[in-house]
């Protein structure tokens, strides 16, 4: 039993709350920097995972796990492949602050978008399981869902400029010239919003559970930059691996695609297409600008972490590094858009 959380009054919670549920139970805490605690419980009656607020004074808007669980029981019926919701506990005098419980999905994590182990078919089907699990989710209806209120009205994009601009400058170190010209030319480019869905915010390979034996969708995981906005910032998240290079993640720039059996990015923009009734897909180069600004100001925020010497480790330093080359690539396909 892990020492954070007392069990005794976590118990009579469970069995309250979780049909079915049957003591006695260990609780793992599983590793990794989720910014909500997440842990496993093993009991009698079968796996649940448990996420919660982490302890002390926090930010009024962070580590909204209520608002996780309820996205999740939102989306629980439709067609998207979430884990089944329990209950959420408001009460901090359980075990110390707000918590849910789901159930423990069974299936595999994939970490490398290059998919090694997998035959050439496996491949194509997994990346098809991926694209076609966005569509659904960006086919679901908010407000049929009871999640018309969800996130603010307006261009998403125009706030996420805002924001990120916001961020990055609030952790500045230096000046760095293609940021101050991407903080220029994003505003004055913004592209229409003509759709809004529920978006997922952090759309990745292995932020999804997928079959043990198949390709097959079980779960999507880790909803805590959800929101209302535009569908294509998730797809468009996503059609970076296209054009990012190998890592052991998800980049697959240079592989030979059709050899692996992986869609190549045309390939993959006509499937989302197709299932979401698009046309097509505006020019992507400003999205591609966009999403590298935004993972140049989260970098950023890291390097102002290393030199405050609030982030020590050497893989901090080793991301702070990245700064100016991923505020030079946005920069590249501003140009490419026209900038």
């Amino acid at each position: 039993m892990t020492q954070d959380i007392d069990s005794t009054r976590l118990t009579p919670w469970l069995e309250a709350h979780v049909p079915g549920f049957r003591g006695p139970f260990t609780l793992t805490k599983f590793p990794g920097g989720q910014s909500n605690p997440t842990y496993r419980i093993d009991a009698a009656s079968g796996g649940y995972v448990l996420r919660r607020k982490p302890f002390g004074p926090l930010l009024p808007s962070a580590h909204a796990v209520d608002r996780e669980h309820r996205l999740i029981a939102a989306l629980h019926p439709t067609a998207v492949p979430v884990a089944k919701p329990y209950g959420l506990c408001t009460d901090d005098g359980v075990i110390g602050s707000m918590f849910y419980v789901m159930e423990l999905v069974d299936g595999r994590t994939l970490w490398d978008g290059a998919l090694p182990g997998l035959d050439p078919a496996a491949r194509r089907a997994t990346y098809h399981a991926l694209i076609d699990t966005l569509a659904a989710l960006h086919a679901v209806d908010p407000d049929a869902v009871g999640l018309g209120d969800y996130g603010r009205p307006g261009n998403y994009f125009e706030r996420q400029v805002g924001r990120w601009t916001k961020q990055y400058r609030a952790s500045e170190t230096e000046r760095i010239d293609s940021v101050e010209r991407l903080i220029d030319w994003l505003p004055r480019t913004l592209p229409p919003q003509d759709r809004t869905a529920i978006v997922h915010g952090d759309y990745r390979i292995d932020n999804l559970i997928f079959a043990n034996d198949g390709p097959q969708v079980v779960a999507l995981l880790d909803w805590e930059l959800s929101t209302l906005g535009d569908p294509l910032a998730d797809f468009s998240y996503l059609l970076m691996n296209w054009v990012t290079e190998p890592e052991g993640r998800s980049g697959l720039l240079g592989l030979d695609l059709p050899a692996l059996g992986i869609p190549t990015l045309d390939e993959a923009v006509a499937r989302y297409c197709a299932a979401t009734g698009r046309d097509g897909v505006p020019d992507l180069n400003w999205y591609f600008a966009y999403n590298l600004f935004r993972l140049t100001g989260i970098v950023q925020g890291i390097k102002k972490r290393v030199a405050d010497g609030t982030a020590s480790s050497a893989k901090a330093a080793e991301t702070a590094a990245r700064v100016v080359p991923l505020a030079d690539a946005a920069w590249a396909f501003a140009q490419k858009a026209g900038a």
